[in-house]
């Protein structure tokens, strides 16, 4: 019986070999083809879909939980548009920075101009957005103060010179003040000494074209951090520390007075006690001059090595339109200086109310940051400073040299 079965089977299998094939051919058709349409369909999609790389930078400057939201939002806007995170710079079509670096890109010819994109004619390039300004403020150790005996915070320069040597001499075993100008800091002059400089009324730009810095004013600006240095009153390390370094300082008590971004209030609240420190004006030099500030802020940018610059633009203009988050979310002071209206957070707490008081009375100054030149002006500055810090070279001398190489400068 398994004989006759076995003839018959190999029978319908000789008779049936080209019916099957036909069959299992039809079967693999009707298989295959959702799956070829599909693909056809998903490769046309994917190909509809601009993939846009964001430095990773920008999980840094605006937080990893509101970069992420954002990113999700513009995609669900703008479904035809991904963004990715870049691994560096180099691979990035939209470029998140601060101000530290916004001269070192220009410098390096890595930003796109954005003049064509806004249709703003101001005689300048355009290069970035800004996001989100902060401010330069006076940060004091209210117990380091209050045990050298005083129980406010320097209003003058002398007032902070009489304060820095009492406590230097006053063995309590931290410095009275610091600057933290390490090269690779690239907002270390804006941040240490420029403050003081704008505090006291001058402008570099006066002439709006060149730096100018041979004024008396600044000459007496320059004696002072002289005097801060030949007293022994600054904190050692003063070239290879870095702003972060001497933050982290003051945070364990080790410095009783230094000047810092508004942008480090939630850091040292959430470092220190409360009301272990204050915020106030850097200490005027009581010529006469408008207090002013020099604003440093979060900006976005295009790359100028980008291929999709209409859909990169449309992100840096979806940016724009929640600045409002970043102020909120930073803590930001000034934040939108466009808008002559603080956030909540201003209003509803001291240590930002008094930063916000301290901006509406200020005038606002420019610094070097995306200008021509700006790489070159701030390496000449730091470099003859530190030749006047460790040499008797004069103050004027200084500002001499400084100027003579600025006039040097090609941009």
């Amino acid at each position: 019986m398994i004989k006759m079965y076995c003839k018959k089977l190999k029978k319908s299998i000789r008779y049936s070999d080209r019916i099957d094939i036909f069959i299992v051919i039809a079967i693999l058709i009707l298989l295959i083809t959702p799956l070829i349409i599909y693909q056809s369909v998903r490769t046309e999609t994917e190909d509809e879909v601009i993939t846009l790389y964001i430095s990773a930078f920008s999980e840094e400057l605006l937080g990893r939980e509101t970069t992420g939201k954002l990113l999700r939002e513009f995609e669900e806007k703008n479904p035809g548009i991904r963004i990715v995170l870049a691994a560096n710079d180099d691979e990035s079509d939209i470029l998140i920075f601060n101000e530290g670096n916004f001269s070192a890109l220009v410098a390096k010819d890595a930003l796109l101009e954005l003049n064509s994109f806004t249709n703003y004619d101001s005689g300048t390039r355009q290069m970035a957005i800004p996001l989100v300004s902060f401010m330069d403020l006076f940060f004091y150790n209210t117990e380091i103060l209050s045990a050298a005996g005083f129980g406010s915070p320097p209003k003058t320069r002398e007032d902070f010179i009489t304060y820095a040597r009492a406590v230097s001499r006053g063995n309590l075993g931290v410095p009275a003040t610091a600057l933290s100008l390490n090269r690779n800091d690239r907002q270390a002059l804006s941040r240490d000494i420029f403050s003081w400089i704008w505090a006291g009324g001058s402008d570099f730009w006066s002439d709006a074209d060149n730096p100018s810095l041979n004024t008396r004013v600044i000459v007496n600006d320059l004696a002072f951090f002289g005097t801060l240095n030949s007293e022994g009153l600054l904190a050692q390390g003063i070239f290879e520390t870095s702003g972060a370094q001497r933050l982290d300082e003051f945070a364990r008590g080790r410095i009783a007075m230094m000047v810092a971004s508004s942008q480090v209030i939630p850091y040292l609240r959430g470092r220190m006690n409360n009301g272990a420190f204050g915020v106030t004006n850097i200490p005027y030099s009581g010529t006469g001059g408008r207090y002013s500030i020099g604003l440093s802020a979060l900006y976005a940018g295009i790359s100028a090595n980008s291929m999709y610059l209409d859909e990169a633009w449309s992100f840096l203009v979806f940016l724009a339109e929640r600045s409002s988050l970043f102020c909120t979310e930073l803590k930001a002071i000034p934040g939108m200086i466009s808008n002559i209206t603080p956030g909540d957070y201003v209003t509803d707490d001291p240590f930002y109310s008094k930063a916000w008081d301290i901006f509406e009375s200020s005038r606002i100054v420019d610094g070097f940051s995306g200008k021509p030149g700006a790489e070159e002006y701030k390496t000449v500055f730091l470099e003859e400073l530190q030749v006047f810090f460790e040499t008797n070279r004069s103050a004027q001398e200084t500002v001499n040299v400084i100027q003579r190489r600025w006039n040097e400068v090609v941009r």
